[in-house]
Parts: C-alpha cells; structure tokens; sequence
C-alpha cells in the first residue's frame, strides 16, 4: 500500500514536472484547477482546468 502511494506521488510530481518545463506556469495552473475540481466535485473547476491545458497543447 505504501508502495503504491509513493510510485504515484513520484509519477505525479515527474508529470507536472514535465508539464511546468513545457507549458510553463499555466500549464501548472491547470493542474491544479483540475487537482481542486476533482477532490471538491466542482465540474466546473476541473472543466476550466481541463480546457486551458488542451488550449495549451494545441498551441504548441
């Protein structure tokens, strides 16, 4: 079980690691909108969270 945690602890900081280097601090701003939305259930958090990250790979 503790296991499991730290493999996606790790696998979630390599990704917004990857995400801040490539689409800068909005791209982590998204990830979060999204984080919030998901552990609140507000759809529309995560949806505005969702669409600036798609915004910001289809521009690249």
């Amino acid at each position: 079980m503790i296991f499991t945690q730290l493999v996606a602890a790790a696998l979630s900081m390599g990704f917004e690691q990857v995400i801040q280097t490539r689409y800068g601090g909005v791209g982590v701003l998204s990830l979060l909108l999204i984080g919030a939305g998901i552990k609140s259930n507000n759809t529309t958090c995560s949806s505005i969270g969702a669409v600036l990250l798609v915004l910001l790979m289809t521009q690249a």
